[in-house]
């Protein structure tokens, strides 16, 4: 589905792979430079909590950033209707002060579920799911997915953000974006920090000198950018976290590049033809590029946002770039 480019064309797209544990944040960006975009070599994220403020210095003052993060940005309307919230920021901005002191805090017994104190478990060891369940209200884990989060085609569902147990959790991993990236520039308002789709429509949000955050998820990316994966078989490793599968999408990834225009860094080249190094950890500078791919496909106007026309959409659950509805 196509688009219009954005207008401006951000100076700065930056796609950031994230997870709980520092070392699996990676980052890769491209910087517009005569009318078109150079993607760099990915590099380790860094002090998440000085991210935005070093982007925006390399960037200047009157640039305007994109930036992903593919962790979870918005809550589900079943649980929103039971804690009694209608807008996501105003909420996001009183995270960790008054009744929402022990939001970001994981509950560690069944008995600490709460609307105010939502993920769980802090450890393994005997937790159900039921558990959450009871102790948000809802009817099922089904109820605290987003739309967004709900399988759509070959994308099979996400795990409900509240949960943080399995390898598909993202709990924690939100927990630490809210608090070290979202919450602290968007309460200091210094950044030009916006968040889509909650507070506008993107072509509203990228202006000069703003820095528009999106949520964003890699397998949304894979059949846009023709990223395929062999099937697994026993004993071997396969998809992502599998060098071989990697390096096969080398070529699909370099033809999207030179049809989209986007000139890649010779380090960046040699990382794609090597599939990102021997080691199961390749999946995070890997899945770090291909966010940045699919982003700027939608700065391009190669593809379209994505996100419905829902008014809980846009003020409360969010969405992930680029999905389709």
């Amino acid at each position: 589905m196509l688009a219009s480019p954005l207008d401006p064309l951000p100076s700065l797209v930056v796609h950031a792979d994230w997870g709980s544990n520092p070392d699996k944040r990676w980052m890769t960006r491209a910087v517009l430079v005569d009318g078109g975009y150079q993607a760099e070599a990915p590099e380790p994220v860094g002090d998440a909590t000085t991210l935005v403020q070093r982007l925006r210095e390399e960037a200047g003052p009157g640039a305007a950033i994109l930036l992903g993060f593919d962790f979870p940005i918005g809550v589900p309307t079943a649980y929103a209707d039971r804690a009694g919230i209608d807008q996501f920021v105003p909420f996001l901005l009183g995270l960790g002060d008054g009744e929402w002191a022990e939001f970001l805090e994981v509950a560690r017994e069944a008995g600490q579920i709460s609307t105010r104190r939502p993920f769980y478990p802090y450890a393994p060891g005997g937790k159900r799911q039921q558990d959450l369940v009871g102790g948000l209200g809802v009817r099922s884990m089904h109820e605290l997915l987003r739309r967004c989060d709900h399988a759509h085609g070959s994308l099979a569902a996400a795990s409900p953000m509240f949960w943080t147990l399995g390898a598909k959790a993202v709990g924690k991993a939100a927990i630490l974006g809210w608090k070290e990236v979202l919450i602290p520039p968007l309460r200091s308002g210094a950044l030009g920090v916006q968040l889509w789709p909650f507070q506008g429509t993107m072509p509203q949000l990228v202006q000069h000198g703003r820095t528009v955050i999106v949520e964003t998820y890699p397998a949304v990316f894979y059949s846009q950018l023709g990223v395929r994966f062999s099937a697994s078989r026993p004993g071997q490793r396969a998809g992502k976290t599998s060098q071989p599968d990697r390096q096969r999408n080398a070529p699909a990834l370099q033809g999207w590049a030179e049809d989209a225009g986007v000139t890649l860094a010779p380090e960046l080249c040699e990382l794609l033809e090597s599939g990102f190094g021997p080691t199961p950890g390749g999946e995070d500078p890997f899945d770090a590029t291909v966010g940045l791919f699919g982003m700027l496909n939608v700065a391009l106007g190669l593809r379209a946002t994505g996100e419905p026309d829902d008014a809980k959409v846009h003020a409360m659950e969010g969405w992930m770039l680029g999905r389709p509805h």
